[in-house]
Formats: structure tokens, C-alpha cells, sequence
């Protein structure tokens, strides 16, 4: 009981400092569902564009920034070695780095940069590289506090694209889809030393990131692994539920993060998985409805508005037909309200009502969140091509990265 205690307290400390007004602290978001809660963007963006505000060349990587304190947290390779660097979020100027050697090599010829985006909490800096060695360093001067190989330490699988799940920090653990060996599937990390906590699972890794809700007064840590859905208890690992839900391909990935919408989880993936709501009982969890024709994630994230979905249904692979489309999803019944296929790829933010979409090709468009039709209020290229990372929203600032730069955007009303 007194471990459990002092991961609650934790876990108190942990949330009111990732909910700080304006942070964008870790992947998708304060909250891990995309959502940008702030009331200080510009109503109307200028005639040519929300202003950029500086622009720095990168690294390779698919790994987003995170910003937490005035500070930027860009996660990127250089030559041989993954690179930690910290900005001034407002000017672009260096105020650390921290690197480390990094062999990973890519069996397709793709990036082989990070893809996990870094989570700052209780003023230390976590990452995940692409061979799977986890760090966490001081955000105040980038100084390394601990490093584990996962890779060495669970003996995981290689898998298609290397590792790339989002740390999330749960209390005082810091949370991974491993995908591991020997019952070291998912693994939680002491935040302050990297000492093994727990571990649990046998399911392989996949590329989604894990997120966490209480529900029926039950604290948990949903993961989407390369078999399905599994729920722990972020204190003790204790798997309350697994949920097997993947596609028959052997060749298919899970990479969305699991969306929860108050006792319900939304999956999605590609490669003829398809959707999938859930609703999370006292005694486990069951279906609301599925289908493989609804809203096929990718590699983006689902937003939620006002009980409906809008997301990216569609393989993002260049040159596959058919072109990803953006949806609208009804959440009680599954039903497509509609469908637009002038967006392409992209990943999605939700700013009060409206959306923020950021396309592949460097475009942003601003549209209403409304199941009557989609119509852009807004389109502008803010960027070259080539954009994969999922940006981050602070202080009214969009921060979004491309192959080979990362720009920092004023939406702001200027308040």
C-alpha cells in the first residue's frame, strides 16, 4: 500500500504539472488526445498566412516536438547519433544538447531517425530512440540522468520500423509499449532512477503510444500492442483486461493511440483493420460497434467533438491507391456523416471547435469541427513537403517539423 500511495501522489504532482497552461508536454498533448484547450488563437489568420516566426534546420526523424516552460524539446539524428536539443520555444535559440550514438539502420530505406516523441514531466526530459534506448535528462541543463537499452535489457524484436512509442509518465513511472521477451511486453520505469518497475504482457510492439484514463474510479494505462488492446494498472502492472483486435495481414501495423472519450476507447488502424468502439465496464470491456469501412487510422490520430470522430481514413504510403480521406464518424453508432478527399495525409488537432489539420505537403487548413459537411475557412503552405511528425500547439505558437526543418507558427490573437 505505500508504494501505491506515493505513486498516487505522484501521478497528482505529475498531472498538474503536464497541465500547465501552455505546454504541449508530450505527444498529442496535455490531455493525449490532440486536444488544445487555449482560447488564444486569432479568430481570422492574415491574408498571407499566420506569420512565421522562425525556422531552424533538423535532423532526420519522425519524432514531434514537445514544449513545456518555454522550452522546446526537438528529438532528431544527426549523422550517427541521436540528439536531444533544447530551443527558447519563442526565438528558436539553442539552450542545450545531449547526444548519443545511434547504428540504427532501416530495412526499407525509410528514416532512420527517432520516431517517438520526447514527454517532459516533473522537469526531466524522456525519449525513446529508434534501437529502443530510453533516456531522461534534466530539462533544466539537458545533464543525463539515466539511459536503459531496452533493446539489450528485453531482447524485443526488431519489427518493421524500429521502436516508437511516446514515453508516457503514469505517477512516478514512466510508461513503454517494449515489446519485449519473457513476459516484457509493456514496462514501466522508475522516472527518477530507470529502475524496472513492473512488467507485463507477452504482445509484441507496435507503433502506437499509450494513454490513460480513470474510469469506474479505476486508474489505467491503455496500449495498443501489435495484438490488440491491453489495460494495466499503471501502479502495479496487473493487467485488468486484453482485448485481441488486429489485422489478419502479417504485414500490418498498429499506430494509432488509443482515443478515450469517457468510459469508451476508440482503435483504428489500417491494412483492413478498420474501428472499433469500446466501452470499459467494472468487470472488463465490450464492443459497440466495428467495422473495416469506417475510419482506417494510419499513423494519425483521431480527434473528438461533440460526439463525433474526425480523422485520416486511409494507407498514407505514397503512390497507394485509394488516397487517404478525411472523415466525419457519428461516436454512438459508427455511422460516416462524411467524407472529403481534398486533405490528403495529415494529422489533426482540435482547437475549441474547429480543426487544425496539417497535411503532408506542408499545408494548413483551419475548418469547423461539424458533422454537416467539411469546409475549409482557411488553407495556407506554411511549409516544404514531407511533413510526417505530429506538430505541437503552445501559447498560441504551432511548432511542426519537416524532413529536414522545424518552423515555429503564430496563431495567436496577439493577446
Amino acid at each position: 500500500m505505500p508504494g501505491k500511495l506515493h505513486f498516487i501522489l505522484a501521478l497528482c504532482l505529475c498531472a498538474a504539472q503536464q497541465g500547465r497552461t501552455g505546454d504541449w508536454p508530450q505527444f498529442l498533448g496535455p490531455t493525449r488526445d490532440g486536444v488544445y484547450a487555449g482560447s488564444d488563437l486569432a479568430a481570422v489568420w492574415p491574408k498571407d498566412g499566420p506569420p512565421v516566426v522562425w525556422q531552424k534546420s533538423v535532423g532526420s526523424g519522425f519524432s514531434g516536438p514537445a514544449v513545456a516552460e518555454g522550452r522546446l524539446i526537438l528529438f532528431h539524428r544527426l549523422n550517427d547519433e541521436e540528439v536531444v536539443t533544447c530551443l527558447d520555444a519563442r526565438t528558436g535559440e539553442p539552450k542545450w544538447t545531449k547526444s548519443y550514438p545511434s547504428a540504427y539502420r532501416d530495412d526499407f530505406g525509410f528514416d532512420e531517425g527517432p520516431r517517438a516523441t520526447p514527454c517532459v514531466a516533473q522537469g526531466r526530459v524522456f525519449t525513446f530512440g529508434a534501437e529502443g534506448m530510453l533516456s531522461c535528462l534534466d530539462l533544466a541543463n539537458g545533464n543525463m540522468l539515466w539511459q536503459v537499452n531496452t533493446k539489450n535489457k528485453f531482447h524485443p524484436r526488431k519489427g518493421f520500423f524500429g521502436a516508437a512509442c511516446s514515453p508516457l509518465v503514469e505517477g512516478s513511472a514512466v510508461l513503454l509499449n517494449v515489446g519485449g521477451a519473457s513476459g516484457a511486453g509493456l514496462v514501466a520505469f522508475d522516472n527518477a532512477t530507470g529502475r524496472v518497475l513492473w512488467k507485463c504482457s507477452d504482445d509484441e510492439a507496435s507503433y502506437s503510444s499509450p494513454s490513460a484514463a480513470t474510469m469506474h474510479d479505476r486508474r489505467y494505462a491503455f496500449f495498443f500492442t501489435r495484438a490488440g488492446l491491453v489495460a494495466v494498472d499503471p501502479a502495479d502492472g496487473k493487467i485488468q483486461f486484453h482485448y485481441p483486435w488486429r489485422s489478419e495481414m502479417n504485414a500490418s501495423v498498429n499506430a494509432a493511440t488509443p482515443l478515450i472519450i469517457d468510459d469508451s476507447i476508440f482503435l483504428s488502424a489500417c491494412y483492413g483493420t478498420g474501428a472499433i468502439l469500446l466501452r470499459v465496464r467494472d468487470n472488463g470491456v465490450e464492443k459497440v460497434w466495428s467495422g473495416g469501412d469506417i475510419l482506417s487510422n494510419h499513423y494519425a490520430n483521431s480527434v473528438y467533438c461533440r460526439g463525433f470522430l474526425y480523422g485520416i481514413d486511409g494507407r498514407a504510403d505514397p503512390g497507394f491507391s485509394p488516397a487517404p480521406s478525411l472523415r466525419c464518424v457519428e461516436l454512438k453508432t459508427g455511422k460516416v456523416r462524411w467524407k472529403d478527399d481534398s486533405v490528403g495525409a495529415a494529422t489533426l488537432l482540435l482547437a475549441g471547435e474547429r480543426l487544425l489539420i496539417l497535411t503532408e505537403t506542408g499545408e494548413l487548413i483551419r475548418a469547423p469541427a461539424t458533422p454537416a459537411a467539411f469546409q475549409a475557412a482557411e488553407r495556407v503552405q506554411i511549409m516544404p513537403t514531407a511533413v510526417r511528425a505530429y506538430p505541437a500547439l503552445a501559447d498560441g505558437f504551432l511548432y511542426a517539423r519537416s524532413k529536414d526543418k522545424i518552423f515555429c507558427v503564430n496563431l495567436g490573437n496577439g493577446k
